[in-house]
């Protein structure tokens, strides 16, 4: 039995590899799980055909999606991984899915000699936030960064006007 944070019981849930078979329905979901933020574009095709062994889809029994992360190891730090992307359903959060999803990657990248994990989010994003300092994540804090939305940023991090706080944690 798998069981979350609060003891909700995830046994109605399927975990999978991803398929490129999977990438429409995924990005069908995103903005909508994204409180309508336009995100869609930030998952392209290619990160479910090269990269499913590092990530995971989670299906109800009615096989609709629940869940799913799409994490890579660095071609250029290969003691590091990195999430791309990690969402459950609306009305499935805060029942232990999203810690179910990191910890099969954590499992997934330290066996690939993966020693820390690196992610970022919105600052504006507190939910989010809150979810990787629970998980164990740091904030970087250090040169370059300014206090966003109370949480310590990186000023245009992604380009123009997309400041991220970025998380790293050890494995």
């Amino acid at each position: 039995m798998t069981s979350g944070e609060d003891g909700a019981d995830l046994d109605d849930l399927t975990f999978r590899r991803p398929t490129e078979a999977d990438h429409p329905r995924v990005v069908d979901v995103i903005d909508h799980w994204w409180g309508e933020r336009r995100m869609r574009h930030l998952l392209p095709r290619l990160w479910l055909e090269h990269f499913s062994g590092t990530s995971w889809i989670v299906e109800r029994e009615d096989g609709r999606l629940a869940g799913f992360v799409v994490a890579f190891v660095s071609q250029d730090r290969p003691d590091t991984g990195y999430v791309h992307m990690i969402a459950a359903e609306p009305n499935r959060r805060r029942r232990g899915l999203g810690r179910a999803l990191y910890e099969r990657t954590f499992a997934d990248l330290a066996a690939r000699g993966v020693r820390r994990v690196q992610a970022v989010t919105w600052p504006g994003n507190r939910t989010s936030v809150a979810f990787h300092r629970a998980l164990g994540f740091r904030v970087d804090d250090g040169p370059g960064t300014q206090r966003l939305y109370g949480t310590p940023a990186h000023v245009d991090h992604d380009g123009p006007d997309e400041d991220r706080v970025v998380f790293t944690r050890d494995l």
